[in-house]
């Protein structure tokens, strides 16, 4: 087969302070596509969320001595999943591949996920059979899977993250969702088509540290909720409802009560108790109500998903930021 007729595969590699996982990850990827090299042909397309090391350094160099490395560099610190759906905005490939830089997921498998690719499935991803953490963080990350699925829409694999192939329909689909708070791994779920998922173990992180601490998990797994589920508004509306039934039921015993016992002490301590706590409730409750106006406000706003401020090996025609 020409090499031109060969598929081509973009590798999408987010980045943010990973000086110290740069070559030896170009070095993993370089060996995979010389295995792959009669199959199809890859990309490396690296997103950098302005980091503050000489990460920007080491691309250049790559960049300067291998064509197939690019790179954009953001103007500032643009988040995670964003940084993701700004890359695939970037790659040219008939697929892409979504890997992170610290090799915790092996870029080996992208042999495997192409293969299922070429069988027709439009998504593949990676599930992890095992994961070098603390069992209270994995306890706490299965059972945010759980719930995440369980109050979503649609299905969204557990124990799945962003190490994925995905086809280069999906990607077109991706870009026409207007969102400024995505979260992938919901999105892609939602579209449908084809998809499958390969079971793997996650090695520990060799250089650098985890961005992911326990509050952005949080945050993340609140964008989860709000941006695929309305269980939270119906929640709210169904506590309303419940609550105003308790008070009316209240008000009734209290009225009977008085009638029956006129010579009762007036009941200050449980006014105040009610009075606070329906306070607290009205203001929880407002401010679910708030995050999904939030979003509306966010989307209306219209800002763009990222802004590149360098490049490595794009020409100006193809910048999308």
């Amino acid at each position: 087969m020409d090499n031109s007729e060969k598929p081509l595969v973009s590798i999408s590699i987010p980045v943010l302070n990973e000086s110290g996982n740069i070559a030896r990850l170009y070095e993993r990827l370089s060996a995979l596509a010389d295995r792959m090299s009669d199959r199809c042909r890859l990309e490396f397309v690296f997103s950098d969320n302005h980091s503050d090391d000489d990460t920007w350094a080491q691309l250049s160099s790559l960049a300067d001595r291998d064509e197939r490395v690019r790179a954009i560099r953001f103007s500032r610190n643009y988040g995670f999943q964003r940084s993701i759906l700004a890359n695939y905005m970037h790659t040219r490939g008939d697929a892409v591949m979504q890997i992170d830089a610290d090799l915790q997921d092996p870029p080996e498998l992208l042999e495997a996920f192409f293969e299922r690719w070429r069988q027709g499935f439009h998504v593949v991803y990676g599930i992890r059979r095992k994961r070098p953490e603390s069992w209270l963080l994995n306890a706490f990350r299965r059972f945010g899977y759980w719930a995440i699925d369980k109050v979503s829409e649609h299905p969204i694999p557990r124990d799945v993250g962003d190490f994925r192939l995905i086809d280069r329909r999906v990607v077109n689909a991706l870009l026409k969702i207007r969102t400024p708070n995505p979260y992938l791994r919901g999105m892609i779920a939602g579209l449908g088509f084809g998809q499958t998922g390969i079971a793997y173990d996650r090695d520990a992180r060799v250089a650098g540290e985890s961005k992911f601490d326990v509050s952005r998990l949080i945050r993340l797994g609140l964008t989860a909720v709000f941006n695929h589920s309305t269980v939270p508004l119906r929640a709210a509306s169904f506590v309303g409802g419940v609550m105003l039934a308790i008070s009316a039921l209240g008000a009734l015993y209290y009225a009977v009560l008085r009638v029956l016992h006129p010579e009762l002490p007036q009941g200050m301590a449980s006014i105040h108790i009610l009075v606070l706590f329906g306070i607290g409730l009205n203001a929880f409750l407002l401010g679910l109500i708030g995050e999904y106006l939030l979003r509306i406000y966010l989307v209306l706003r219209a800002e763009p998903l990222a802004i590149v401020e360098q490049t490595l090996n794009f020409d100006s025609s193809e910048l999308k930021l």
